[in-house]
C-alpha cells in the first residue's frame, strides 16, 4: 500500500511539473521544432515550409477564456502584417493550432473571431496540453506563442502583441 502511495505521488508532481512548472522549452534564438500537421482544408503542412518567412505560432482553445480576449488582436496582427513584406522581402503568416477536446467547437469560435488565414491546425486530445505539437513546444498553458524568423529560429515566446509589432515593423531588434 505505502508503494502504491508513493508512485500515486510521483505521478502527481510529475503531472504539477509538466503543467504547471515547466516553462516552454523553445529559448529565443533556438531552432523552432519542426512538425507535419493537418490543416483545416485536409491539406498536410509542414511549418518548415514557411522557412524564409516570419511565422508567429499561436497555441489556443475555444475554451479557453484569455484566448478568446486576446483574438481581435491577434486577427489585427494578421490583418496589418500577413501578405505584406516584412525586411527585405520576408513574408508574415500566422499558424494557429487549437487544443480540444472535441472538433466540434473550435470551428464556430474560430470563424466568430475572425480566424481566416490559411494555416489552421486542430489538435484533439483528452488531454489536451498533450498533444503532439504542443509537446515539442513544451505548451505548458495557453495562449502560448512563438515568433519564428526566416531562418526558423524562435526569436520570441509569449511577448506581447506590441512587441511582436515592433519585431516585424523593424523598430526593436528581433535577435
Amino acid at each position: 500500500m505505502k508503494i502504491l502511495k508513493l508512485l500515486v505521488w510521483i505521478v502527481l508532481l510529475f503531472a504539477a511539473y509538466i503543467f504547471f512548472l515547466r516553462s516552454p522549452d523553445q529559448k529565443k534564438g533556438e531552432s523552432a521544432p519542426d512538425f507535419t500537421a493537418e490543416l483545416i482544408t485536409g491539406e498536410q503542412f509542414n511549418l518548415s515550409d514557411l522557412r524564409g518567412d516570419y511565422v508567429l505560432l499561436d497555441f489556443w482553445g475555444s475554451w479557453c477564456g484569455p484566448c478568446i480576449r486576446e483574438s481581435p488582436e491577434l486577427v489585427r496582427l494578421n490583418d496589418d502584417f500577413s501578405g505584406k513584406s516584412i525586411k527585405a522581402d520576408n513574408s508574415f503568416h500566422v499558424v494557429t493550432v487549437a487544443l480540444e477536446k472535441n472538433d466540434r467547437t473550435w470551428k464556430r469560435a474560430a470563424e466568430r473571431m475572425g480566424f481566416d488565414w490559411k494555416y489552421q491546425i486542430v489538435q484533439e486530445s483528452k488531454v489536451v496540453l498533450l498533444s503532439p505539437i504542443a509537446q515539442k513546444y513544451a505548451v505548458s498553458e495557453i495562449p502560448a506563442k512563438f515568433l519564428i524568423d526566416p531562418e526558423g529560429n524562435v526569436i520570441g515566446v509569449n511577448q506581447s502583441f506590441d512587441e511582436i509589432r515592433q519585431v516585424l515593423s523593424g523598430t526593436k531588434k528581433d535577435s
